[in-house]
């Protein structure tokens, strides 16, 4: 015999987890969109991707849907490889002495 509590906790976990879904995917594309573009080298269109990457991250936070300290680490790596992109081009001009 099942309770009833358990037949509803069941179906309100099944909306949940099929309204939570189409968030988490698209926290997924956005991270993979912008980090492709950090690798492509597009630093602009990168940090708008990152900026739209990192509202996601924090609307699922804050819904709940990731942990805070999930998307605060996602945040942080994704950031981290934006800073390290804009940084590699400034440090590599002075390696590259033009011949006199």
């Amino acid at each position: 015999m099942t309770k009833k509590s358990a037949m509803k906790a069941t179906r309100v976990a099944s909306r949940r987890r099929d309204a939570n879904k189409s968030t988490r995917s698209a926290v997924k594309t956005n991270i993979t969109r912008a980090e492709k573009l950090i690798m492509d080298g597009d630093l602009a269109a990168a940090e708008d991707a990152v900026k739209t990457a990192v509202v996601s991250l924090d609307k699922a936070a804050e819904k709940m849907i990731l942990h805070a300290n999930n998307a605060a680490r996602r945040k942080a790596r994704l950031m981290k490889k934006l800073n390290q992109a804009k940084a590699q081009p400034a440090a590599e001009a002075p390696a590259e002495k033009p011949a006199a």
